[in-house]
């Protein structure tokens, strides 16, 4: 078997953080990993810095799942909650791609009991559900009261709610859920390949702002746009949401050839260079 094209590989990571930015998902924090497709067993994540100014293999470190140890050990500072990608691709041989981010429109549902549920076609993209985890559930007394994820323990923890309805119980290597919610610290999102993970990424936020707005919008206006508190919101049923799950991903492929334009285009001083040229 021909071995992948690494330089090509980083170029698309390096892309995904700077689409990532310019869409909001990420900001001065949050990171996007890659699976090494020649090393099962290592994975790439960008050094400790902005997403926007990620611009060359320099800024790529390679980790082992095993332990998101640096496999050179004179690499630069990395980020303290690299369990989470470590973990994630630990328990699911087919996930290849993680993102963690902070992104304000998915937070309001990690700290109330409203949950994320599709209400449109884009709303598949979370997959079976959108659970939260509760990191108060699982930390030691020793541990101090964070809500990050500094650890390999905690990251199997929140790794296990990807995979179905039994929360944090359930053993299952294949993913039910593609989008995990972080009480009080935004979400992780999970994906075969970098390309769906950042389509997903972009959509959960979407999916978040409409669902906020329609409760908004059914609290104030009730039947028949009359005033009042009856107004209802159809969500997508469970037929639907499979069927249009069963149409697959390569349709994503569209928004990410347009992504990469719009921050090519954007590109000006430090900010969104790849000094790898572009992955399309």
């Amino acid at each position: 078997m021909a071995l992948a094209n690494i330089t090509r590989l980083l170029s698309t990571l390096i892309a995904a953080n700077h689409i990532l930015h310019y869409h909001g998902i990420l900001d001065a924090y949050g990171h996007i990993s890659v699976r090494n497709p020649n090393n099962a067993f290592t994975f790439f994540l960008s050094r400790v810095m902005p997403p926007a100014l990620v611009s060359s293999a320099s800024d790529i470190v390679e980790y082992r799942i095993d332990d998101a140890s640096p496999v050179d050990r004179n690499a630069p500072t990395g980020f303290a909650e690299r369990f989470i990608h470590s973990e994630a691709m630990k328990r699911y041989p087919t996930v290849n791609s993680v993102i963690h981010s902070h992104t304000p429109a998915v937070i309001l549902y990690g700290i109330t009991k409203v949950p994320l549920l599709p209400a449109g076609q884009s709303g598949t993209v979370i997959g079976k559900n959108a659970p939260v985890f509760e990191i108060a559930d699982y930390r030691l007394p020793s541990d101090p009261h964070l809500v990050t994820i500094r650890n390999a323990r905690l990251g199997a923890a929140l790794a296990s709610l990807f995979a179905g309805e039994d929360l944090g119980t359930n053993t299952s290597t294949s993913p039910a859920n593609n989008v995990v919610l972080m009480r009080g610290h935004g979400m992780a999102v999970i994906s075969e390949d970098i390309e769906t993970a950042v389509f997903r990424a972009i959509y959960t936020a979407s999916v978040a702002d409409i669902q906020r707005d329609a409760i908004m919008l059914a609290a104030l206006g009730g039947e028949n746009g009359q005033p009042g508190r009856s107004g209802r919101i159809w969500y997508l049923s469970e037929r639907e949401k499979r069927d249009i799950i069963s149409q697959g991903t390569s349709f994503y492929l569209r928004g990410w050839e347009l992504w990469v334009r719009e921050v090519e285009v954007a590109a000006a001083g430090p900010i969104y260079q790849n000094s790898l040229s572009s992955p399309l």
